[in-house]
């Protein structure tokens, strides 16, 4: 099977799949063969044959971790304001992070790990604090960085982007195959067991 891993694109593979189709592959072939796909890039996006975002998030991930090592001295510096290392921090790598956010639907696992690699570069930014009662210097808990960073979270963001969203698709006009998908009933059962948590 052909993924990522193999420094294959997408349409390597297909280009490779329609030379060989003509010779010894029929249409029912083709189309089990494009599906066993694990996954892509596709325009940036990690696609999985599971519809699943977990990969995509992953990479999101180290997207923006090397974006934060690349700025890393910036944000430690002394010769900068705060302001200005937040304003750093939202221009460089929080798109890098939230690039195609809109069609995600984290589950809590996912928020957590958005909310940590948040926290990471926002005390890199803030710095430690000298604790008033031993004198020592301790790192900042959640609490005060979200009291500090007056901006929402990253996991409201997320949520806002997607209700933007959603706005513009549903003044889409019916001929869109979006708006369309947007209000129409799925038809079927669903399966048995405990959905996922969210």
């Amino acid at each position: 099977m052909y993924t990522t891993r193999n420094k294959l694109s997408l349409f390597d593979i297909l280009n490779r799949i329609l030379q060989l189709s003509s010779a010894y592959f029929t249409r029912s072939v083709l189309f089990i063969l494009i599906f066993c796909i694990l996954q892509c890039r596709y325009l940036g996006t990690t696609l999985t044959n599971h519809n699943s975002i977990t990969e995509e998030i992953k990479s999101r991930l180290t997207s923006g971790n090397a974006c934060y090592h690349s700025v890393q001295n910036l944000l430690s510096s002394r010769l900068l304001s705060k302001n200005l290392k937040i304003k750093i921090y939202r221009t460089l790598i929080l798109p890098v992070v939230l690039y195609g956010c809109e069609t995600w639907s984290p589950i809590l696992r996912e928020e957590r790990k958005l909310r940590v690699f948040e926290n990471m570069v926002l005390r890199r930014i803030f710095g430690p604090r000298r604790d008033e009662v031993t004198g020592e210097w301790r790192r900042l808990r959640n609490e005060e960085l979200n009291d500090m960073y007056s901006s929402p979270n990253i996991v409201r963001v997320i949520k806002s982007r997607r209700i933007r969203l959603a706005g513009h698709v549903a003044r889409m006009g019916e001929e869109m195959g979006v708006y369309r998908v947007f209000v129409g009933k799925p038809e079927g059962k669903r399966p048995l067991g405990r959905p996922r948590r969210r």
